[in-house]
């Protein structure tokens, strides 16, 4: 991108103003739409992609209605309660903590909880039945981060949830196998593409261009970029690694810094994805992505079987724009609305 800049810098400042109108336009479009009424249900200790995501989410009071927030424990992040310790931190960084609901859903997986399901005291009750009461007052969608765990079991206790909702899921490598939200369960995953309920899968596709891997930024940019962004909170927190932190983005630098610390450095840019950003950004505005409408496929032995007269579909995500995403994500914490608060 350096490289570019330097050699055709007068190219890219015209991109730059082209990009600058087509978010003007996006968010003139955004002022006159009705909100976009959600819960955001979140492994949020996992990595960084869903702190990332809940703080565009939370800044974004102009399109989002956020009606709670639900966690659920992936293998990483410390249980149910590391979860739900970092999406709180996040919302006292926008000044949010206690505003909106924040609800422990399932530590466990589907099948373990299923199981012997009693319908009157189960492993993500308080985050489950939330979704099921919520959804029967307004038409609500449920923006699904990380496994599918919480909204299986919403679809077991109520077969009728189905009728009332949509899922946006952001997971896959469809139409390879693999993929961290996919395979924390499998069998929940599995038990909604033999549901009803509206569904659509927004892809991630490990080094693939066509999906949200693609979505994804340097340390570089994020420590240029993002120091000192975002509302000052009223109260520090002291984050996951350490230290105290007043706005986002200084957390979202300490965020990147660490993120290497377990994982591969053959990277050279040290880039990350910003992969559950991406599936509140198309929301935002559908033309950041493409979709397309299949049969709903099966996971089967961690290969995908597809089901070609499957009279049940669901709604393909992929081929995102990043440039704007991103765009729109740095701009959003730069600039940030806060959502309206339920409490």
């Amino acid at each position: 991108m350096l490289s570019v800049f330097i050699l055709f810098g007068t190219y890219a400042c015209k991109e730059e103003q082209k990009d600058a109108v087509q978010n003007t336009h996006v968010n003139s479009e955004v002022t006159t739409r009705a909100k976009i009424k959600l819960i955001f249900d979140t492994d949020a200790n996992n990595e960084l992609d869903d702190q990332h995501a809940l703080a565009y989410l939370l800044l974004n009071g102009d399109t989002f209605d956020v009606r709670a927030i639900t966690v659920n424990a992936t293998r990483n992040g410390e249980g149910i309660q590391g979860h739900y310790d970092e999406a709180e931190r996040i919302m006292q960084l926008c000044n949010l903590k206690d505003a909106i609901p924040l609800l422990k859903g399932a530590n466990g997986n589907f099948q373990e909880i299923a199981e012997n399901f009693d319908v009157t005291t189960y492993d993500g009750q308080e985050g489950v039945d939330f979704i099921l009461e919520e959804t029967k007052k307004d038409s609500v969608i449920i923006v699904a981060v990380g496994k599918l765990t919480n909204i299986a079991l919403a679809l077991k206790k109520d077969p009728s949830f189905a009728e009332r909702t949509k899922i946006i899921w952001l997971g896959s490598n469809y139409p390879e196998p693999g993929e961290y939200n996919q395979n924390n369960d499998t069998i929940a995953m599995n038990y909604i593409l033999n549901s009803t309920i509206p569904f659509e899968m927004v892809t991630v596709r490990y080094g693939k261009p066509s999906g949200t891997d693609a979505v994804a930024v340097t340390r570089t940019e994020i420590n240029e970029r993002m120091p000192g962004l975002g509302p000052k909170a009223n109260q520090s927190i002291i984050g996951r690694h350490g230290g105290t932190f007043n706005t986002f983005g200084d957390y979202s630098v300490n965020l990147f810094e660490h993120i290497f610390d377990h994982l591969s450095d053959d990277n050279p840019k040290k880039s990350r994805p910003l992969f559950d950003m991406v599936a509140l950004a198309i929301l935002k505005n559908a033309s950041w992505g493409e979709t397309k409408t299949i049969p709903a496929p099966v996971l089967i032995n961690n290969e995908w079987v597809e089901r070609p007269n499957n009279m049940r579909a669901i709604i393909l995500w992929e081929n995102f724009e990043k440039r704007p995403i991103l765009n729109d994500f740095f701009e959003t914490i730069k600039n940030p609305i806060a959502i309206e608060t339920t409490k």
